[in-house]
Order: structure tokens, then C-alpha cells, then sequence
């Protein structure tokens, strides 16, 4: 007869420290009536089964807690470390040392802010960090473009599940980088939005959680059966938009380069995973689109919702204005650098801004003043299609490849530079493909129309 382990796992949800009550062991009869309870229409606990243990399985409640089956005579099972370095070689300057942790509230300086080419903030304001904080590490291919990877929980949302949830993930592993409930609004991370998750399969050799300049995973607490998109208004939930937003921070484009997510599990089977469109393309996949991944999610969520659109696209600032249109107040963990990150300016200009004498004093309640554009940058205009040729050199064409960085539409490796390359002119193409183009009118050279769309800050 098999018997199980029983425990609890608890998120304190004001120190956001887990603790395990060892429970003992209970026999196969209890074990099948547990199930059963929780599959009561009405029940308030929700199985999910360990994806690394035969056997095991969690139980998230309602009340925040996760009760935890184990076969006693399963092998020894224990979260891996987080494997700080990228595959070839790369340098790793900034990234967490093997085994190191962070806690929560305290030392996030040791955290990668801008490991690799992350454009985007570490961190989004208001968001509960669970564990610590150490899940990944570097991306191994930074210079293909920026992505957003959508899950689904296969669970229950509202009520406390978000922390039984939670608990679950850091319990077996699997964790992404956002957590996401889109009834309550609760929004939280278990890593920085610049280091890998880990709630992706590898696909052979290639590493598919460090994909990208990033690849910022999110786990939406719902089903795919029921796409959590139905009556969503994301007017009402200011933490989605701060995700959203961090997204588009970090350059992610407002595009599904591999679709809409299909509505069944079916579809999804039928269906081509691209190895081709996942590796080269930036914008927002599905679990479902990912290749050597098996599961079907998010189901057929409105990509109207996800990602939406900006209300208002602003004008390029010159990043020299000095006047002030918001203040923020320090919380308890902040750091010059995690506050900087958040609102997309830099230590430096705080510390001019607030005439800090030491930047590495902060206190809670503090309130800091934040950088606002005092004038717009003016565009370039169009130079002429015959303006783009090898041999050319010219500051607009560094302009033009920045510009391309941050709509996700990167084919450098290095760069970019002043002059004209072949991958400035692959960058352009992919510019001009997701803006609608094809074929050969995707030829990666400049026109008028596309380059207007491009809005080239003036050199």
C-alpha cells in the first residue's frame, strides 16, 4: 500500500517567508479522498500535480495555503540552483554568483539590474516579491529581440490562491518571472523581469527560458478552457497596466508574431510550434507557441486585452530635462538604482534631481523627486531610399538602429553602428513586416511611409 508524506507549505503574507509544517504520513484511503474533495464542483482546493516527482501532488486553497502529497518512497527531490551564466561564453558582469540568494526587502543591489542589453526596469512598482528573488540568470541570446511568454495556472483565481499559487511554483520549481491574478489585481514577482524564468521547457540544447534580450514569463491564475480575458477591463486594473508596461519598457512590440493562442487543446496539437518565428521574432507568444513545449495555454485570450494598445504614443525626450511632474515614496527594500529602473531614468539624475549626499541612503517614507522632459527631440526626416547603401556613414543610421532595438526588431550582433550593414538593413525588414509589410516589399530598405512610422529621434 502506498503511503505519502503530508505537509504544508505557508506564505506569511507579511514577511512573504515560507515555511513547511511537516504533517506525517497518511495511507492511499486518504490520499484518493482528498482528490475527491477537491474535485467537488464547489470545492475550494484545486489539485495540481508535480511535474517532477511520479506520484506527487500539491493541493491550493483558498485560504493561501498549499498542502503537499509526497510518496514516501519517491527519490530525493530538491529545486535546482539558478545557473547564473549563459551558454558561450558570454560575460556576465552584474549577474547573481552560483548559490547566491537575495532576501526579500533587503540587498536587492546584489540583483542584476541591466544584465546583457535589458533595456527595462528590474522591477514593477507595487509588485509582492515572493522567494528569493534568484530563479535565473543571464539570457543566453541577447541580441535577438525582446518577448513576453503568457501561462495559465490551471487553477482557481481570486481569493488567496494567488499565495497558494505561488507557494506551488516556488514548491516545484517552475517558476516565471510574474504571477498575475487578473480578479484581484495582485501582481507579484519571483525574479527580476531582466534574468530568465524557468517555467519553460528546454528545447534540445537551447535553453528557451533565457531566449531573447528577455523573455519575461507571466502565469495568469485561470484556465485555458475559459480565457481569463472575458470581462476583463484593463481600465480597472492598474497592475496589469503597470506589467504591460513594463513590457513595452523593455521593447517588447504590441504584436503575436506566432498568432493568436488557439481556443483548444487540439488545435494547439495540429499546430506548428516555429522554431524559426520563436528564436528571430520579438512580441508576445503563448506557451502554446513555444517549441519542444507541450502545453496548450493561455487558451484563445482576446489579443486585443493582451497586450492592447497605448492610450498615447509620447514624443522622444532629449533625457536632459531637469523639471519634476511626479514625486515617488520610498518603501522598505528600495534602492536608488531598483527606483531608477522602475521609472526609466538614471542614479544619476536622482541624485542631481534630489541633492542626495549619499545615493545609498535611503529612508521609507522619503519622498524623491522625478525626472520630467523639459523639451521634445525634433524626428529625423526621411533622407531618400538612395541615402542607404554600403559605404555609408552617418549618425541617422545609429539613430535608425536604436530605434529598430526598441521595437523589438533587432538583427545586430553588434551595434548598432554609423554605418550601413546587411543587418541594418534584416533589422529594417523585420520593421517593415510588422508593420504590415511582406514579400518583397519587405526589402529592408528605408521608404517614407515606414520611416515616418519609425519616429527616428534627429541626430
Amino acid at each position: 500500500m502506498t503511503t505519502f508524506h503530508a505537509a504544508v507549505d505557508h506564505i506569511d503574507p507579511d514577511t512573504l517567508e515560507t515555511t513547511t509544517t511537516y504533517c506525517g504520513t497518511v495511507g492511499q484511503a486518504y490520499v484518493d479522498q482528498v482528490r475527491a474533495i477537491a474535485a467537488l464542483p464547489d470545492s475550494e482546493r484545486h489539485v495540481l500535480e508535480h511535474p517532477r516527482l511520479d506520484g506527487a501532488f500539491c493541493v491550493a486553497r483558498a485560504d493561501g495555503d498549499l498542502d503537499v502529497y509526497v510518496p514516501t518512497d519517491a527519490a530525493e527531490y530538491r529545486v535546482y540552483d539558478p545557473d547564473p551564466a549563459p551558454k558561450g561564453g558570454f560575460a556576465t558582469s552584474g549577474s547573481l554568483a552560483a548559490g547566491s540568494t537575495a532576501t526579500v526587502g533587503e540587498d536587492t543591489e546584489c540583483l542584476p539590474a541591466m544584465p546583457r542589453g535589458a533595456s527595462g526596469p528590474a522591477y514593477i512598482d507595487g509588485a509582492v516579491r515572493f522567494g528569493d528573488q534568484s530563479i535565473g540568470g543571464a539570457m543566453d541570446t541577447p541580441g535577438n529581440p525582446p518577448r513576453a511568454t503568457w501561462h495559465t495556472t490551471e487553477s482557481p483565481a481570486g481569493g488567496s490562491y494567488f499565495t497558494s499559487i505561488a507557494a506551488y511554483l516556488i514548491r516545484v520549481g517552475a517558476e516565471p518571472q510574474v504571477i498575475y491574478d487578473p480578479v484581484t489585481d495582485k501582481l507579484g514577482q519571483f525574479g527580476p523581469l531582466t534574468s530568465s524564468g524557468r517555467a519553460l521547457k528546454n528545447d534540445g540544447n537551447r535553453r528557451t527560458n533565457r531566449e531573447g534580450k528577455v523573455n519575461i514569463q507571466v502565469e495568469v491564475l485561470g484556465r485555458a478552457a475559459s480565457p481569463w480575458t472575458k470581462g476583463f477591463d484593463p481600465a480597472k486594473k492598474p497592475n496589469y497596466r503597470k506589467l504591460i508596461a513594463a513590457m513595452r519598457a523593455h521593447g517588447i512590440p504590441d504584436v503575436w508574431p506566432a498568432g493568436k493562442p488557439a481556443a483548444t487543446a487540439a488545435a494547439v496539437a495540429s499546430g506548428p510550434r516555429s522554431r524559426a518565428t520563436w528564436q528571430t521574432e520579438g512580441g508576445h507568444f503563448g506557451h502554446c507557441h513555444v517549441p519542444s513545449n507541450s502545453h496548450w495555454d493561455p487558451g484563445a485570450i482576446d489579443t486585443s486585452i493582451v497586450p492592447g494598445k497605448p492610450t498615447s504614443t509620447p514624443p522622444p525626450s532629449t533625457g536632459g530635462g531637469t523639471s519634476s511632474s511626479a514625486t515617488y515614496t520610498v518603501k522598505k527594500g528600495d534602492t536608488l538604482s531598483s527606483i531608477a529602473d522602475g521609472h526609466k531614468t538614471t542614479v544619476a539624475a536622482l541624485v542631481k534631481l534630489n541633492g542626495l549626499k549619499d545615493p545609498n541612503k535611503l529612508t521609507v517614507g522619503q519622498k524623491l523627486k522625478l525626472p520630467g522632459a523639459t523639451s521634445v527631440q525634433p524626428l529625423e526626416p526621411f533622407p531618400g531610399a538612395g541615402f542607404f547603401h554600403g559605404g555609408r556613414h552617418s549618425p541617422i543610421i545609429a539613430a535608425m538602429g536604436r530605434r529598430l532595438v526598441a521595437e523589438g526588431c533587432s538583427r545586430y550582433s553588434n551595434g548598432p553602428g554609423p554605418n550601413w550593414t546587411n543587418a541594418d538593413r534584416n533589422s529594417y525588414a523585420a520593421w517593415q513586416r510588422k508593420i504590415g509589410y511582406s514579400g518583397s516589399s519587405a526589402d529592408g530598405i528605408p521608404g517614407k511611409a515606414s520611416w515616418e512610422k519609425l519616429r527616428v529621434p534627429k541626430s
